[in-house]
């Protein structure tokens, strides 16, 4: 594809980068379908709307992040990430056919749930590095932060699908038929991995092999005064603010009183501002450290106003800004760091990256489920939206220290000034 292509849908121009998308919103679907299902599984069937259980699950599902991402990041950059993408998405089927099987039987307890949800962050501690630097051969560096927009468009697209069939589907038939849905929909995507062109792949440069391969991922981090603080800034969202499933759910049942389909809808609501979010980023031709910091600081303001409303429909308005600012904020920090990030580094640059956005939950989900339990889920999106002002803070603080921001009135306006508005790839500049 010509890297002089323009418009917010340019990446697929590509044969190879529409099939792949095509695939991946069947299986976002399902994905989407089964969270939903398996949270209304533990909260209201295998327990009594305990909140720290649903806790548990997220850091099990999500702990794997963490604990494994020396070898998920060396995976990455080392092995073929089409085969491997392969072998992870197959492993993911057969864990929702499983617990679906389990849930239809009725028998599945409380600790299988556990096993699977951690089991199912295993895998997806491998997929989801790969998956998220397989985008660059599938469109090349020149159109990649408006594939990783598209891949996010896709995600929330199908956050604001399968949500509300899920709630449906739960109401009608049980959660254990929407996991074996889940578990169909990864033919979606392995059929397109085996139809791509790759003869049309853009082979990125692969790591060399050494002792030190791990810890190189560190070196590089730490020689980058800018890396540095998009991880931190990742770190306090991505463990205390990102548990939605936490906070809409135990809004949901215990604040609002409602079922299935409104706890469905709910998520689907958020989904609308994650879409816009997302088609706003395509539309950009490069990402902003700035964008990153508005993110965190509106992301900030929409949990606090969603701890504020007095009903569902207001709610749901909160959780469009949440959605737009969370999904500007996460783009933000896959964009940059892939873009500014040498190929060969990608992948473990990625992993910890991921390490941190998805294996620090761990540390926040049970705690944020806790609070939800023990004072109630507006204290707990008042916990999410401190984290959104704490990572605004350490923006400003890089901004002010190595980018030399600063402020001045304009015809009665403040404006900001900062150093290097172009993307580079020296330490300290974004």
């Amino acid at each position: 594809m010509s890297s002089s292509a323009t418009g917010t849908f340019r990446s697929l121009n590509g044969f190879n980068y529409r099939i792949w998308a095509g695939g991946a919103l069947v299986s976002n679907v399902g994905t989407w379908m089964q969270r939903i299902a398996q949270g209304w599984l533990v909260l209201t069937q295998l327990t009594h709307n305990n909140a720290t259980a649903m806790g548990i699950v997220m850091a099990l599902q999500f702990g794997p992040h963490l604990l494994l991402f020396p070898l998920t990041g060396f995976a990455a950059d080392h092995l073929n990430r089409r085969k491997l993408l392969i072998g992870t998405q197959a492993a993911m089927g057969a864990l929702a056919l499983g617990l679906g099987i389990l849930t239809i039987t009725g028998l599945v307890q409380l600790w299988q749930v556990f096993v699977f949800a951690f089991l199912q962050g295993c895998v997806t501690a491998f997929d989801s590095p790969s998956r998220h630097t397989f985008v660059a051969e599938l469109v090349g560096e020149s159109d990649l932060s408006n594939a990783v927009a598209l891949n996010s468009t896709s995600f929330n697209a199908a956050r604001m699908i399968g949500p509300a069939i899920a709630g449906t589907l739960i109401a009608s038939v049980g959660s254990g038929w929407v996991f074996l849905i889940n578990a169909a929909s990864f033919v979606a995507v392995l059929c397109s991995l085996g139809l791509l062109r790759v003869s049309e792949l853009h082979r990125q440069s692969r790591a060399l092999r050494n002792s030190c391969s791990f810890v190189e991922g560190f070196r590089y981090v730490r020689r980058r005064p800018d890396l540095q603080a998009i991880l931190l800034m990742l770190f306090l969202i991505g463990t205390f603010g990102l548990n939605f499933q936490i906070f809409i759910s135990t809004m949901s049942v215990t604040v609002f009183h409602a079922g299935a389909s409104q706890y469905g809808f709910l998520t689907s609501v958020m989904a609308i501002g994650t879409i816009a979010g997302a088609l706003l980023a395509a539309g950009r031709e490069k990402p902003r450290f700035v964008l990153l910091l508005s993110g965190a600081a509106i992301f900030g303001v929409g949990c606090a106003l969603a701890a504020l409303m007095p009903n569902a429909f207001l709610f749901g308005m909160a959780l469009i800004v949440i959605g737009v600012s969370a999904l500007t904020f996460t783009n933000s920090t896959n964009s940059l760091m892939q873009l500014s990030t040498e190929p060969a580094m990608r992948g473990r640059v990625m992993a910890i990256r991921l390490a941190i956005a998805l294996g620090c939950t761990p540390l926040g989900a049970p705690i944020v489920g806790w609070v939800a339990d023990a004072y109630g889920p507006r204290w707990a999106l008042a916990i999410g939206a401190a984290s959104g002002f704490a990572a605004a803070i350490v923006g400003i603080h890089y901004l002010v220290k190595y980018r030399h921001m600063s402020m001045h009135l304009d015809a009665g306006r403040l404006r900001f000034g900062i150093d290097g508005d172009e993307l580079v790839k020296s330490p300290g500049g974004l």
